[in-house]
């Protein structure tokens, strides 16, 4: 039995999955320029794999800055209804067709969604806790958070035993 760590795939944070067709940036001259893959959302990625037995994604990119939309263009067959695209300004687009226009709608929505919480969530709440995500960081102002942030000031101030510099990344058992 190997124990392999997987970062990629943390299944308590997947939002959707499904098979997707996935349109490849350099068709082969033989086959389609679709080809079939297990997508996967996250809270902060979209990646897809082979197979949904695969364990390492084929391809894997932060959702962050894209946006989502239905694209028909992307077709000229009967499933044109059944495409959508991510794109995001300097970067490579990614298109895809859904099985049914029903299910590239609620890739979209979904994506959608997870963008606009993703941008509701400002920004100098995001190292402090992960977990947190849910709450909005409005009440920055209040007296409870400027406590929380006077305790992060006098932690950072004295580091904890054996965590200095790069220590922590020298030495890894089995090397």
């Amino acid at each position: 039995l190997e124990e392999i760590p997987r970062p990629i795939l943390d299944t308590a944070n997947i939002l959707k999955q499904g098979h997707l067709e996935k349109r490849s940036r350099e068709p082969s001259f033989f086959g389609s320029e679709w080809h079939k893959r297990w997508c996967v959302l996250t809270q902060r990625s979209f990646s897809y794999y082979t197979n949904e037995k695969s364990k390492q994604p084929k391809g894997s990119f932060s959702i962050e800055s894209y946006s989502a939309r239905l694209a028909p263009q992307l077709r000229k067959d009967s499933r044109k209804k059944c495409c959508f695209e991510l794109v995001c300004p300097g970067k490579r687009s990614y298109e895809f067709t859904a099985p049914s226009p029903a299910e590239a709608e609620d890739w979209v929505e979904q994506i959608r969604f997870l963008l606009k919480d993703l941008s509701s969530l400002t920004i100098p709440c995001e190292d402090e806790e992960e977990e947190g995500a849910e709450e909005p960081c409005q009440d920055r102002d209040s007296s409870d958070s400027m406590d929380n942030s006077h305790n992060t000031t006098l932690s950072l101030g004295e580091p904890s035993p054996g965590l200095e510099g790069d220590d922590i990344y020298e030495v890894l058992p089995g090397e």
